[in-house]
Formats: structure tokens, sequence, C-alpha cells
């Protein structure tokens, strides 16, 4: 089987790149980029990866030479495109400009990985670099440029190495697969991945790898622990898993006789549920950092896993601890060695990351993105409203209720706003990722004579790579004016709170079920945030519905105004403790999906 080497170098879209190669028919395998030309002979071709890092700093990861004189085709995307000049002799400095965001390719000759284009043509490509190439290395030319960026995409078809400054993985890039499947036509692989092929082969690696073990399983009843569960009763049979979900109090509305009765349609036998609400909420009190609530949820799971495994006087020495642990969750924790940790997930703490060294852990679809996710779950005969339900993050709730010990003051930014339009830094942060780099900052909340979406969309994004203060952009649709946003100190994860937001998610999702969007939305995210607007009581709330495919990007979802003002409506017919109402217009990058 043909297959093709990525090397990261630390990008958060490292995996989507591999996703891609796969849905295009091609094995990919992620490594480390200190491996060896002699390790990499074996392959088609090679990809060096972006990453958040300047090449010609000290300690910025390097490459094998040798690579280069293997004759296999070579693709360089963003880092790697640098790296690439800066090996073969060219030059590579800081740009006077920095561009994050949608930009037109100009096609300045048609070869390579632009063979299919027509010269002089334009196309959408997605940007995210400060340096530039400002020398080309000898036998390599233009094929490529933008109004900022001169050598955007490079070629030497000669030795068949190409590089680019974009990240063509994306959604964004318009006809960046394309490009990728070009590449791999120079690569002449032969086009036989498939997710049927993954199935096969997993089937036969589990069984590998428990032997004559048993598996106890960690299940949430999202599609990913459901259909890692499918996947090993497939495997090994359902005598020798048993599922355990755990009650943490952070579940939405009625989720957990949801999630049990869902298991047990699918076949279920060895089902635990286990009410760990009141340890969760005993652990959890007054921690506000959020990579602290992680971690703390994370570890009481393990606890709660031990508690029932000795209740049930499970030998360790017989049995596996599984997880339905996915791409997302191991790239976003810094999982691979140069990339920025952007968040730990729960199924990423050190206490995991420890039995997985000791090979006491299985996760059966820790390869595979959400999309390959449910493609497999379908494989597997599941039933399409579990394969296709919206994700929900392992932590549930908790994530979703920022926690605030004390003010959070933002500063004032010259803004420069469209007239009717008024903008305010609101005094809380949130985790973004911009630059293959993770960002911790302030939200600017906009209000006034609301535009279209698209005009809004325009506008966050502008405003984003304007300003570094921010990281996110969103619109206040109430109350109406905006007179002033204060901090609540001293909110931390409550079952009052939780409740709260329980509530506000019930009728946000209810609405969206009704108006017919449900499916056409990703996931919806409702976040409950510690800021209070004009003195009105309680705190505030950000609608967060996005579009995506594969998670490492995303497109906010321009829910029609109706909806939104009818969700304002009913949470002050409940007379919930809400004082604003927020719309997130921040696609990914250059905020994550998930507000923690």
């Amino acid at each position: 089987m043909h297959k093709i080497a990525i090397l990261d170098y630390g990008s958060q879209l490292t995996h989507l790149l591999a996703t891609e190669v796969r849905r295009l028919g091609v094995y990919s395998e992620i490594l480390e980029p200190e491996v060896t030309a002699s390790e990499l002979k074996d392959y088609q071709g090679i990809i060096l990866s972006g990453g958040p890092n300047s090449v010609y700093e000290q300690g910025a990861p390097q490459v094998d030479s040798a690579i280069f004189e293997l004759g296999l085709p070579i693709l360089g995307i963003c880092y790697g495109h640098q790296l690439i000049v800066q090996e073969m002799g060219g030059k590579v400095e800081s740009g006077h400009t920095k561009e994050y965001g949608k930009a037109k390719l100009h096609i300045d000759n048609a070869e390579g990985i632009l063979s299919s284009f027509t010269q002089g043509e334009d196309t959408q490509v997605w940007m995210s670099h400060g340096d530039n190439v400002t020398k080309l290395p000898e036998g390599f030319k233009g094929l490529g440029s933008t109004s900022d960026c001169q050598y955007c995409v490079l070629g030497n078809d000669d030795r068949k190495i190409y590089s680019i400054q974009f990240h063509l993985e994306v959604v964004h890039t318009e006809r960046g697969i394309e490009m990728l499947k070009n590449f791999l036509d120079v690569c002449q692989v032969n086009y036989d991945w498939s997710i049927e092929n993954f199935l096969e082969e997993k089937l036969e690696a589990i069984r590998a790898q428990v032997g004559d073990k048993k598996v106890f399983l960690l299940v949430s009843g999202g599609v990913d622990s459901t259909v890692a569960f499918a996947l090993l009763d497939r495997a090994i049979g359902h005598e020798n898993v048993y599922g355990m979900f755990v009650d943490t109090g952070f579940m939405r509305y009625g989720e957990v006789d949801f999630v049990a009765e869902s298991l047990r349609s699918i076949g279920v036998k060895n089902l635990r549920v286990y009410d760990g609400s009141a340890k969760y909420f005993e652990a959890l009190k007054e921690v506000y950092d959020p990579e602290a609530k992680r971690k703390i949820i994370g570890d009481l799971f393990l606890d709660i896993q031990k508690e029932v495994s000795d209740e049930l006087n499970l030998n360790p020495d017989e049995w596996l601890l599984g997880q339905g642990t996915i791409y997302p969750d191991t790239i976003e924790s810094g999982g691979t060695k140069h990339a920025d940790k952007i968040k730990t997930h729960h199924n990423r703490v050190p206490q995991i990351e420890e039995l997985i060294a000791q090979g006491k852990i299985i996760e059966p679809i820790a390869d595979l993105y959400k999309d390959e996710v449910r493609q497999l779950g379908e494989l597997l005969d599941l039933p399409a409203h579990l394969v296709h339900r919206h994700p929900f993050p392992g932590p549930g709730l908790a994530v979703r209720t920022l926690c605030m010990e004390h003010p959070e003051p933002a500063e004032a930014i010259n803004l420069n706003l469209p007239a009717g339009i008024q903008g305010h830094v609101l005094p809380v942060k949130s985790v973004g990722v911009q630059g293959d780099g993770r960002t911790y900052r302030h939200p600017l909340a906009l209000s006034g004579n609301f535009p279209s979406f698209a005009e809004a969309l325009d506008l966050s994004t502008t405003l984003t790579n304007r300003h570094f203060a921010i990281n996110r952009v969103l619109w206040q649709f109430a109350p109406d004016q905006f007179v002033n946003a204060e901090s609540v100190a001293h909110t931390y994860l409550t079952p009052e709170r939780i409740e709260v937001l329980q509530k506000a998610d019930k009728i946000f999702n209810d609405l969206i079920q009704k108006s017919g969007d449900h499916q056409k939305i990703w996931q919806a995210p409702v976040v409950l945030v510690p800021v209070q607007i004009n003195d009105l009581p309680g705190e505030s709330i950000v609608l967060r519905p996005i579009s995506s495919r594969e998670a490492m990007t995303a497109d906010v979802y321009p829910l029609a105004q109706e909806i939104i003002q009818e969700f304002v409506t009913q949470i002050r017919a409940q007379n919930l403790p809400i004082s604003g109402v927020f719309y997130d217009l921040t696609h990914k990058p250059p905020g994550t999906i998930e507000w923690e």
C-alpha cells in the first residue's frame, strides 16, 4: 500500500491534513520531524506541515536535509514552505505585513501542484503567517502570489519539490484539495485507502491488543464513545466490554436518561450509570482556572472508574481501560512534539498519559476525525440519530460555564467601526487558536444596527486580524443598548449556575430543532459567562452555533435573527437570571469552538 509521510512541525491542522490525504484515498502517517531520510525511503511522498515557529529562530525544528536527495516528491506548507526555502539556500525574514484569513491567490504559472489551474486566474486561500520568503532558492520559481506575499507558491519541477504559504487543507482554501490531489498525482500513488479498509484492519488490531483481556469503557452517549463501544463489541463481543456512564452533574437537561436508553438500544448489555455529581461539584468548588477544571474532571473520571472496578472485583491485569478519544483530543492537547497546547482534554490528563505509556489504555478510534467516526458508525449499522448527534464535550457544561475569581479588566481599543455600530471589550477571556498557536484573550462585543450576517462576519475577521488583544467578536442581541459590562467575581461551578445553563441550552436546542437548523449545524454550544450587562440581574449567555466537517476549522452558522430574538423572549419569560445575550461571530480560527 502506498503511503504519504507528514512531518509534524506543530500545526493545529496537521491531523486535518492527514485526514484530507486519506479522504483522497491514500494512506497517510504523521511522523515527528526528527525522522531520518533513511526512514522515509519507503514512502511515495513527503509533506512538511505548518507550525508556530519561525525557521530562523534558535531552536526551531529542522529537517534531515538528506530527504531532499531521496528523489521523492516533497510539499511544504506554511512553516514547511519556509523551511524548504531556508534549507535549499533561499531566505526567510519577518514580514512587515502579517496575513491571517482569506486572501486571493493569483496563478502566475500553472505548473506542479497548480497544474490543473489556468495561468492568470485567482482563487481564494487561507493565509496564516508573519514571516515571508524574500529570496528564492536556486532552481525554484514562483507559481502563485497574493497582494501581500510575492512568493506564495513555489516549485521546482525537476526535483518535484513544491511549497505554499497558505493552508490548503482547510475549507476556506476553495481549491486546496485540488492542489493536494495534484501533489498526490506527482507522487504517482495508488488511491486504495478507505474507511472500509480501516474497519477491517482495526478489528484485527483491537483483537491483537486486547488478547484474552476485557475492556472497561468510559462512555458518554456521544458519537465517539458510542462508535468506540460498537467497534469493540464487533471485535471482541459484548460479553467482553463493560460500559460505565458517569453523570458528572454537568450533563444537558434530560441527558442521563437519554444516554442510558440509547446505549441499551444498540445492545450494550453491561452498563453502569454512576451518579458522581456530588463528588464533582465538591472537587470543583472554588476552582476557576479552565485547565485546572479539565484536569480535576479527568482525574475524577479515573478515580470513579477505579472505585467501580474495585467494587466489581475487576482484576487490573485482566482489563484494559477504553476511551472514545479522537484526533482533535490529541492535537489540541499538544499531543505531538511541536504542537502548541490549545486545551487539555479530559482524556489526556497526566494520569491517562501514564496509563497509555503502560499499555493499559485502548482507544480504537484515536486515528479518526469526527466525520470519519460518523462514517464508521454507519458501517457498524448504528442508528442515524446516534451517529449524527451534535458533539458534546466530555466535561460537559463544566467547560461551557466560565468561572472567575477576580475581575478581568479589559483594555480600551481604538476600533474605528462602521457608523451605527459600537464596540466594547468584555471583561472576560476565552481560548482561541491563531497562527498555529494558543491564545487566551478578551472577546469584543458589538452592538447597534445589525448589518447582514455576511457583513458582520467580514467585520469580525477584520477586527481579530487587526487587534492583538481580542480573539473573538460577538454581537449583543440583548439588551438593545449597551451601557456597561462588569465581571461577576467569585463565580465557580455550582448546581445553581449549571441549572441556569441547562435551561438556556434546552431552550436554544429546542428552537433550532423546531426551525430545522439542527441538522445543518455541526455543534451549538451555549456558554454562560460571568459578565453582567447594564447592571441588570444575572450573567450573560453566548450562543455559538457553527458548521464544520472535522472540528479543526469551523464557520459561524448564521441563524435567523427571529430565532435569536425568540430565545431572548423565552429566557425572559422563564425569569432566568440572564442580563445579556450574545452571538459569537468568530470562525475557527481564530476562536476555538468551545470557549474553554
